[in-house]
């Protein structure tokens, strides 16, 4: 079996966006039958909405796609850094948030999301 790959979702609460990702990814790695090779969950940087389901718009949105999601929100934990190979955040405040709280012998990557958009709707700069 090949090695486990584990990606970590990041927004701001996890009800929205960083749920939403996460979905997606287990949606699409399932499709693939790769499944067994990855971990993939979500988190927020804060921890207001710890316990949470996700937002019920975003609970609609991935309905409407036949994509079945019940996690609920946490905040990441700085072992985090160390237990996932990529940390995505959702935007570029994330993105400054995750690399002044990960520690210094940090494994995971820390990437913008959206800079894997292949129509460029998620660039960069646009945040």
């Amino acid at each position: 079996m090949p090695k486990t790959k584990g990606a970590l979702f990041v927004c701001l609460g996890n009800i929205c966006r960083s749920p939403i990702a996460e979905a997606v990814f287990q949606h699409l790695i399932k499709d693939r039958g790769i499944s067994d090779q990855w971990r993939v969950d979500s988190a927020g940087l804060g921890g207001w909405h710890t316990g949470n389901l996700a937002d019920s718009r975003a609970r609609a949105t991935l309905a409407q796609h036949n994509i079945q999601y019940d996690n609920r929100a946490r905040q990441i934990d700085p072992q985090d850094f160390h237990d996932f190979d990529y940390i995505f955040g959702m935007d570029n405040n994330n993105i400054s948030s995750l690399k002044r709280e990960a520690p210094n012998n940090s494994k995971a990557k820390i990437l913008l999301l959206g800079s894997f958009d292949p129509e460029g709707v998620g660039n960069p700069g646009r945040y």
